[in-house]
């Protein structure tokens, strides 16, 4: 049961770089709508993984705890350990790929926003920025 947990684990971290390598593409190119529509498989794939990771966590604890050795290393066999580490190097690939998502959200963020304030000027309420008031704009002086 370890193994196949491991492996539908492995395969939806798999999905998810897969996912983020393509938004991170269409980000530079401009297809924001193709970003939009993957995000709900996106976070689909994400619920998955955290269930499965529940489901893995169980069966770890429960090999710990029928096992009379307490360390993980010496309960696991050599195919279910190789699977871990596989788990783990996939996920410092899906966090490094994230990263590298955010820094182009937060550009394209800064972007849309700096051209907003451009266009409807905010106010300053003491030290903040209150909101938009794009009806401003059609204000006429007589």
């Amino acid at each position: 049961m370890l193994l196949h947990y491991l492996e539908n684990s492995i395969s939806d971290i798999d999905n998810l770089i897969e996912l983020t390598s393509k938004d991170i593409k269409d980000i530079k190119e401009a297809n924001h709508e193709l970003v939009f529509e993957r995000t709900k498989i996106k976070n689909d794939l994400i619920k998955a993984f955290e269930h499965k990771k529940i489901l893995l966590d169980n069966e770890l604890v429960k090999i710990v705890k029928d096992s009379e050795e307490k360390e993980l290393d010496k309960v696991l066999g050599n195919e279910e350990r190789d699977l871990l580490n596989k788990m783990k190097a996939k996920l410092s690939i899906l966090k490094d790929k994230n990263k590298e998502y955010a820094k182009f959200v937060v550009i394209i963020s800064e972007f849309y926003n700096t051209l907003l304030d451009k266009i409807f000027p905010r106010e300053m309420d003491g030290y903040h920025k209150s909101d938009h008031r794009p009806a401003s704009i059609l204000k006429v002086s007589v």
